[in-house]
């Protein structure tokens, strides 16, 4: 690693194949690229959690919608996970394992399809409202993450269906219609948690705008030197997360990290940053990376829902009811746009974009 390394050509480079990091695994590569090394991030500098006894809560959504002492005892699970986790997981939510399993392969298929179909969605226009990219923030971060990213906007304005790739189609479409049910469910929960009418939120328009991103982390030489997603919270309200049952999702709790086993079937939501500032931190946003692994690839699709696609003048602050004299406002109310546009120039550097908006 001499002093006459050209980081930005081999960035140039590696952008201009639009092949993304399996274009480098397909070639056969065996040691990771120096653009990918974190050397001043240290993957493992935290101590990962020996506590088996340690995970994020798993919740059983049975009954929610039919039996109220069930519902209550939901809304009691959920307002502890949120203040307490930023993250959990759900089962019994409605949507069919079959469902599950489709979206997956979806995505997989859409990265282990023909090179030359898959090349003609990358982009770096972010304007678009379909994107195969790999590492969003590659000429700003310090370091690039192991993984291939592709994406489309969901609603409010969605594509036209014959502009998403054929192979994965049909089931994006049918996946995030029964996503975006449940997320009004979720919302509902989360708005009872926080001791406001159910409907609190979805009036906010929390999840008018919901964006689809499906990462794909091909398999890695050498692990140990990268990531597959740097330390993070989410740009959004909630996000619901799907994984495949590879593994390499961490959170972060109490200054270790704590490994989100996947578990068949489940469903992970996390609190977004938005969902705390408008609880004034009565929730938390769950900071949390995905490592690199030389298993195999692994596939997760997250929903993000915020309402960030929307008009750019609505505010958005601690929600009044929640404040006092006593919890007086912690941020001061912004446009979800400026927060967004704040968080991708910020890039995943592993601190919150949120405390740029702090009083």
């Amino acid at each position: 690693m001499g002093s006459d390394y050209d980081r930005e050509s081999e960035l140039k480079a590696f952008d201009d194949s639009k092949t993304g990091v399996k274009g480098l695994v397909d070639a056969g590569v065996a040691k990771v690229p120096r653009m990918f090394i974190h050397s001043q991030h240290n993957p493992h500098e935290m101590s990962v959690s020996t506590n088996t006894q340690l995970s994020i809560p798993i919740i059983d959504l049975e009954g929610v919608h039919s039996d109220a002492i069930r519902r209550a005892k939901i809304v009691g699970e959920v307002r502890n996970a949120c203040e307490t986790w930023g993250m959990f997981q759900i089962f019994n939510h409605g949507i069919m394992k079959s469902i599950l399993e489709e979206m997956i392969q979806g995505i997989r298929g859409f990265n282990e399809q023909d090179v030359e179909v898959k090349k003609d969605f990358y982009t770096r226009d972010f304007t678009k409202k379909v994107i195969y990219v790999s590492n969003f923030d590659l000429f700003q971060g310090p370091a690039a993450t192991w993984k291939d990213s592709f994406s489309c906007i969901i609603a409010p304005n969605p594509p036209e269906p014959t502009d998403l790739p054929e192979v994965c189609r049909d089931i994006i479409m049918e996946y995030s219609k029964q996503v975006m049910m449940l997320t009004n469910t979720l919302l509902e929960v989360a708005a009872e948690a926080l001791g406001l009418k159910s409907n609190h939120l979805k009036d906010m328009q929390c999840a008018d705008g919901v964006y689809l991103i499906g990462h794909y982390y091909p398999a890695c030489p050498e692990p140990e030197l990268t990531l597959g997603t740097k330390i993070h919270t989410d740009p959004s309200v909630l996000t619901v997360l799907l994984q495949d049952q590879v593994g390499g999702l961490q959170l972060l709790h109490e200054n270790q990290w704590v490994n989100v086993n996947p578990v068949p079937g489940a469903l992970v939501i996390n609190t977004g940053d938005l969902l705390q500032l408008v609880s004034n931190d009565m929730f938390r946003s769950s900071k949390h990376r995905v490592l690199a692994n030389h298993k195999a690839p692994r596939v997760s699709v997250g929903n993000f829902f915020s309402p960030f696609t929307l008009s750019s003048s609505k505010l958005y602050g601690p929600i009044k009811e929640l404040l006092s004299e006593e919890n007086p406002p912690k941020y001061k109310e912004m446009t979800v746009r400026d927060y967004h546009a704040f968080y991708i120039a910020k890039g995943l550097d592993g601190t919150s974009a949120l405390q740029h908006f702090k009083l």
